[in-house]
């Protein structure tokens, strides 16, 4: 090997161990990559940003938009309303659940459709008295199935056709081309959760994480003749408690949300302490400091300074491993914990002393421009928030319509998958179905930017050898057996989506199924369709995928529950493909 592709080869194992074993974002790692790559020569400038113009890119970012226009449009509240009603089993409302949203998922970005539904399908549980743990994976995993219908189903899909065109030359795969595999995949899985699910999932009533307020504040009120009156919140003492924290101050009907440190304190004020109650004595015996009279408490009300947030810790959270207090939560986000839940269960206690994991669901209290910065910051998968915009409702037909159009004219050629995905993204917001601005944070920019990164190092892969050198290897481990190497093809895939992102798995690995295909005499199609489904099914772990640690929290969920029935759906769905594909197409040219 030439010094080229040492460093690429080098490159490639050293973005894959620390995406793996550190929280570093994926798009600083595959940033830093191509500025490796592209500072030594390895790649040429044009080579090292081609990912940033890449057709699948921004058809990628052209269809977040139209996820944004069904979501604003209120297009899956009708769906909901229309389809869920009163099922008669377990049975009966995974199934109401599964179909729909597999369906849905084939043509939208899964995350925002999962998004929407979790609070549908919790009220719904309630509703119809079935616990929220036996709903909330089928609707993750439905999301993921659904995904392997069409081209368009998920980013993935999207990413590896265009990389396909880039390195080959070829015009790519059509809507429907991957249907003929991704169809089975999904009637196998949708007949999987029916008969295994529902005696599988766990059966845990769910416990309201953050029912009623008085559980985890407690209020006091600035006595109005007293000595705290002109001082400032560090000096009046509020700021040394170690089993409690002051969240926010009522001052006159208005809120001070997420209370500095120098806010001044004035008569009357009504002080709101997060934690554990019982250190009320603690706080009362500071003079100055009198009991709340008021008996209906400061967070049951609406204000217009602050929203009540649900969010949920990723995986790549600066946070992790780290206490409230060490995380420095407040002067970070602007936002104040008033409680942590793990596994569905408040953890009661002193906030101060635990440390918050992956999948963790918290509940803040914030500023209104709280939830719009986090569009930006993937430390938090997951914002539920209780003051976002009305949908659009009289627009929802319309906002399906639209999606109809672009699925129809990409189906019959009419026009590119990248300009029918345009056209509908800007349909969506002259009709109104969305606003600019909710187009503008549909747009995710990290994720955006990791499919760009990658593209230099599965580029710097192929033009220096390195996926030649790869698939010499795979080709020996499957005895040069079509059947066999198309079942390691898989296999690899899925292991590396389940360590790292899915999008970042299937660019790396794509130049090697190429190489392994033209020097093996093999039918490449086959093999790319087994990339993109490998790199789709992702059931095994809540780390794996957004949607499995989104539901994660509400569904009360313990890591072994994923386990228990993902690595068998994992294995199904991966035998499914793989005969599938053995029998439907020629495999050796």
């Amino acid at each position: 090997m030439e010094w080229q592709a040492l460093l690429s080869l080098g490159l490639a194992v050293g973005a894959l161990a620390v995406l793996i074993f550190t929280r570093i974002a994926a798009h600083l790692v595959m940033m830093a990559v191509l500025i490796i790559l592209s500072a030594t020569g390895v790649l040429t400038a044009t080579e090292a940003f081609a990912g940033f113009s890449n057709h699948g890119v921004l058809t990628v970012a052209a269809m977040f938009v139209v996820a944004a226009g069904i979501h604003s449009s209120g297009g899956v509240d009708l769906l909901v309303k229309n389809v869920l009603r009163h099922p008669k089993s377990v049975r009966a409302a995974q199934m109401r659940i599964g179909i729909p949203v597999a369906l849905l998922s084939a043509f939208l970005n899964n995350t925002p459709v999962v998004a929407t539904m979790i609070p549908a399908v919790r009220a719904w549980a309630r509703q119809i008295d079935i616990p929220a743990s036996k709903l909330m994976i089928p609707l993750s995993y439905s999301a993921i199935l659904g995904g392997t219908l069409t081209l368009i189903g998920t980013s993935t899909n999207l990413v590896v056709n265009g990389q396909y065109q880039e390195l080959t030359g070829n015009a790519g795969f059509s809507l429907f081309s991957i249907t003929v595999v991704g169809l089975p995949v999904v009637i196998v899985g949708m007949l999987f959760i029916y008969f295994v699910f529902p005696k599988s999932l766990p059966d845990r009533q769910e416990k309201a994480m953050f029912g009623n307020v008085r559980e985890f504040t407690l209020e006091v009120a600035v006595a109005s003749d007293g000595p705290l009156v002109g001082q400032t919140v560090e000096e009046a003492g509020l700021r040394n408690f170690k089993q409690i924290y002051l969240i926010e101050i009522e001052r006159g009907g208005a809120i001070v949300p997420a209370v500095s440190s120098e806010e001044l304190l004035q008569g009357g004020d009504r002080l709101v302490f997060a934690g554990n109650t019982e250190a009320i004595s603690e706080v009362l015996r500071i003079k100055g400091i009198v009991p709340s009279t008021d008996g209906e408490p400061t967070l049951a009300r609406e204000h217009r300074e602050r929203r009540l947030v649900e969010a949920v810790i990723s995986p790549h959270s600066f946070c992790i491993n780290q206490t409230v207090r060490d995380a420095q939560f407040r002067e970070r986000y602007g936002a104040a914990v008033l409680a942590v839940a793990r596994n569905g269960e408040r953890l009661p206690g002193n906030l101060g002393t635990i440390k918050l994991k992956p999948g963790d669901t918290l509940l803040l209290e914030a500023r209104p421009a709280f939830v719009s910065r986090q569009k930006y910051n993937k430390d938090f998968l997951l914002i539920s928030d209780l003051g976002t915009e009305q949908p659009r409702h009289q627009r929802a037909y319309l906002s399906w319509g639209i999606l109809l159009i672009i699925v129809l004219a990409a189906a019959f050629g009419l026009m590119s998958m990248l300009n029918a995905a345009l056209l509908g993204a800007a349909a969506m917001m002259v009709t109104g179905c969305c606003s600019a601005q909710q187009a503008q944070k549909s747009l995710d920019p990290t994720v955006l930017l990791t499919i760009a990164a990658s593209f230099a190092l599965g580029n710097a892969m192929y033009k220096t050898g390195v996926a030649q050198w790869l698939a010499d290897g795979l080709l020996v481990a499957g005895l040069g057996h079509p059947v066999l190497l198309l079942f390691l093809t898989y296999v690899a895939v899925w292991l590396l989506t389940e360590s790292i992102t899915n999008n970042a798995a299937a660019i790396l690995m794509l130049p090697v199924v190429l190489e392994l295909t033209q020097k093996a005499a093999l039918n490449p199609e086959p093999f790319i369709l087994a990339t993109m489904m490998a790199a789709s099914a992702s059931f095994s772990t809540p780390l794996g995928y957004q949607t499995n640690l989104m539901v994660y929290g509400p569904g009360g969920y313990r890591f072994t529950d994923f386990l228990k029935v993902g690595v068998p759906m994992s294995m199904l769905v991966g035998a499914t493909t793989v005969l599938v594909l053995s029998l439907g197409w020629q495999l050796a040219l």
